[in-house]
């Protein structure tokens, strides 16, 4: 039997919505990490106001990305989810 060429949209934007899950951890570790490169190499002072603003904000924009992808994996498994079987009435 021939496998088809390509898959169907709803199971491949589900697997790409699960890979953006899962690389979400390493952006954040990117993300927080980022402002110890951008210190001053001539000085050890660091401007920690914006520093600080800047991982909040950071840490603001991983809330909502991981709440919509959240929201949007459990909305494809709802719809992909098949109905329940009837139940079985039995001799009393």
């Amino acid at each position: 039997m021939k496998r088809p060429l390509f898959l169907p949209p709803q199971g491949y934007r589900q697997r790409r919505l699960r890979d953006v899950a899962r690389l979400l951890p390493v952006m954040a570790l990117f993300l927080i990490f980022l402002p110890m490169l951008w210190g001053e190499e001539t000085s050890d002072l660091r401007q920690t106001g914006s520093d600080g603003i800047y991982l909040f904000l950071v840490w603001l924009f991983l809330i909502v990305a991981a709440a919509i992808i959240a929201r949007r994996l459990s909305d494809e498994a709802d719809a992909v989810k098949p109905a329940p079987p009837p139940p079985v009435k039995g001799p009393r």
